[in-house]
């Protein structure tokens, strides 16, 4: 096994738009440590975060932040220590276009 410590995910999704951010790949477990969401708009922002088990479709029991506000030109920093397996999808939302995701931690590959 080999230990990847890496930036997983960055994106600026359109507005109103559940987005994958992260998806773990084949042969591959993830832990992750941060995940930011920043608002660089002038208005507050109210953001999603999801986690699609196997990719599973759109569920309410899959957030982890719904409708989270996000106040303007200010940076949400969520430290999570989630493990997720090959295939887990990672989805975000926000009410504007103007919040940017990014999100880190380790892949472990099996060789």
């Amino acid at each position: 096994m080999s230990d990847s410590l890496r930036v997983l995910g960055q994106l600026n999704p359109a507005s109103s738009t559940l987005s994958t951010l992260y998806t773990v790949p084949s042969q591959t477990q993830t832990t992750t440590s941060s995940l930011i969401m920043c608002n660089s708009g002038s208005g507050n922002a109210d953001v999603r975060v999801s986690i699609a088990v196997a990719g599973a479709a759109d569920n309410i029991k899959q957030y982890i932040y719904y409708d989270h506000q996000v106040t303007s030109k200010e940076s949400h920093v969520a430290v999570l220590g989630m493990t997720l397996n090959e295939t887990d999808v990672v989805k975000v939302y926000a009410s504007t276009a103007n919040v940017s995701f990014n999100l880190f931690g380790v892949e472990t590959t099996r060789e």
